[in-house]
C-alpha cells in the first residue's frame, strides 16, 4: 500500500468557516480521508485557537490536533469584496462546513436554502451550540458550558458538591465534531443517490446528551441518577484506581460473578471471599464498596504495581497503567503498531497519530499543519484573480 491508492474522498473540496475544535476536528477527519480542506480564517489573527498556548514548538496544540492537511486562506468576510471569492470557491465546492456565531452565516447569505438555489449540489453543515429553533437557538456555547446543560458536569468527579469535574479534553466539542463527520459522509452518500446536496444540522447539546444515554436511562422516570464517584466506575464494582504499596495506582474492572472469584482467588489470594454475601453480586459490591476497597487496598498494601498486575493479568482481570501525557507519548503499543507519524508545520516537524481507523486499502493523508494564510496567494491563482488584483485585496485587508 503507498499514498498513491484512492482515497475515498479524494476529489471532494470542503469549504469551511471555523474556529476552535468542534468544526476543525470534522474537516481534519475529512482530509484525513483526503478532502482537500480550504479553511478560511480572519486576515492578520486567524482561527482564535491558533492563540490558546505555545506548546507544540510555538505552535497552540489545540490548532496542531485539529488542522493538519488543510490549506489556510485569509478572507475578511465583511468585506463586500469576498464574496467573489468566497462564491468562487463554493460555485467548485462539495461541503460547506460552518461553526460561526449562532445567525452569522444566514446574515451573510449563506444559509442552506440560499445556497442551495445557487449551488444545488452543495451540502451545508451548520454547527452549534443548541441546533436551530427553540429558546436556546441564539445562546453561545463552548464546551465547558454543554458539559454543564448537558448533565455531564452532574456525574462526573468526587462525591462533594465542589467536587465536580469537566472533562479533560473538549468532549462536547468532540462529540459534535463527530456527529457533523459522520453527517457529512451520509449526505454524501446520499447526494450520489439523488444528485443534490443536504443540510446536516449539528447540536452540541444534542451530541453530548446522546453521549449520556447510560446515565440517563439508570436516571429514567425520576430514579436517582449515577453518584459521583472519581474515576471508580459509579455503578460497577471493583471498577476504578487502586493503590499498591510502592506509591503507584493501578485501574482495575471486573464485569461479572466469573471474574469476580479469580479475582478473590488469584489476585487477594482469598478464595472463600467470593462467597461473602456482602458481596456476592455486582449490585451488593457496589452497595458495600467502602468495605471492600479496604480489603483490596491492604491486600494491595505489600505489593509493587508490577506485582499486582502480574496477579491480574494472570487471573485474566481487566487491569491498565494510570498514564499521564509523558506515558502516552511513549505507549509501547502505539510504538508497536507504529501508530506515529511526522507532519510538517510552521515550526518543523511534528508528531501525529494515524487515525484510529485504519483502512487496508488506503494510507489516510497526513500533510502539514498550515500556516495563517498560507495558501491564500495559490487559491487566488486558481481562483483567476491577477498578482495586481491580489496585491490590493492585501492592501484593503480583504485578504
Amino acid at each position: 500500500m503507498t499514498d498513491l491508492n484512492p482515497r475515498p474522498l479524494d476529489g471532494i473540496t470542503v469549504i469551511s468557516l471555523e474556529h476552535a475544535i468542534a468544526a476543525p476536528f470534522c474537516t481534519r477527519q475529512l482530509a484525513d480521508l483526503g478532502a482537500r480542506v480550504v479553511k478560511i480564517e480572519r486576515p492578520g489573527s486567524g482561527d482564535f485557537a491558533r492563540g490558546y498556548d505555545q506548546r507544540v514548538d510555538g505552535l497552540a496544540s489545540h490548532f496542531v490536533w485539529t488542522n493538519r492537511s488543510k490549506e489556510s486562506l485569509t478572507l475578511d468576510l465583511k468585506q463586500q469584496a469576498a464574496d467573489a471569492v468566497l462564491h468562487g470557491l463554493l460555485a467548485k465546492a462539495d461541503v460547506l462546513v460552518q461553526n460561526l456565531a449562532p445567525g452569522a452565516a444566514a446574515r451573510m447569505g449563506l444559509s442552506f436554502e440560499a445556497l442551495q438555489a445557487r449551488y444545488p449540489r452543495l451540502i451545508v453543515c451548520d454547527i452549534s451550540g443548541y441546533g436551530e429553533g427553540g429558546p436556546y437557538e441564539k445562546k453561545k456555547a463552548y464546551d465547558l458550558l454543554i458539559q454543564s446543560e448537558g448533565g455531564f458536569l452532574s456525574v462526573t468527579g468526587g462525591p462533594g458538591e465542589d467536587e465536580r469535574a469537566k472533562a479533560g479534553c473538549s468532549i462536547a466539542d468532540i462529540a459534535a465534531g463527530m456527529y457533523a463527520y459522520t453527517g457529512v459522509l451520509s449526505a454524501l452518500m446520499l447526494r450520489d443517490k439523488t444528485g443534490v446536496g443536504s443540510r446536516i444540522d449539528v447540536s452540541m447539546l444534542e451530541s453530548l446528551v446522546e453521549w449520556m444515554g447510560y446515565p440517563l436511562y439508570y436516571a429514567y422516570n425520576g430514579a436517582p441518577p449515577p453518584a459521583r464517584a472519581g474515576a471508580a466506575h459509579s455503578t460497577i464494582y471493583p471498577y476504578g484506581p487502586f493503590p499498591a504499596g510502592d506509591g503507584g495506582t493501578v485501574m482495575l474492572g471486573l464485569q461479572n460473578e466469573r471474574e469476580w472469584a479469580l479475582f478473590c482467588e488469584k489476585v487477594l489470594l482469598d478464595a472463600p471471599l467470593a462467597a461473602d454475601p456482602r458481596f456476592s453480586s455486582n449490585f451488593e459490591r457496589s452497595r458495600h464498596r467502602d468495605q471492600l476497597r479496604q480489603i483490596i487496598v491492604d491486600s494491595f498494601a505489600a505489593l509493587s504495581v508490577e506485582q499486582v498486575l502480574e496477579r491480574l493479568d494472570s487471573a485474566q482481570i481487566a487491569n491498565a497503567r494510570v498514564n499521564d501525557m509523558a506515558g502516552v507519548w511513549e505507549h509501547p503499543q502505539l510504538a508497536a503498531r507504529d501508530r506515529w507519524r511526522q507532519v510538517d508545520s510552521p515550526s518543523g516537524k511534528l508528531p501525529a497519530l494515524l487515525p484510529p481507523a485504519s483502512n487496508t486499502a488506503f494510507a489516510p493523508r497526513m500533510d502539514a499543519v498550515p500556516d495563517l494564510g498560507q495558501h491564500t496567494a495559490g487559491i487566488l491563482d486558481e481562483l483567476g484573480y491577477s498578482a495586481e488584483q491580489q496585491t490590493h485585496m492585501a492592501a484593503s485587508g480583504v485578504i
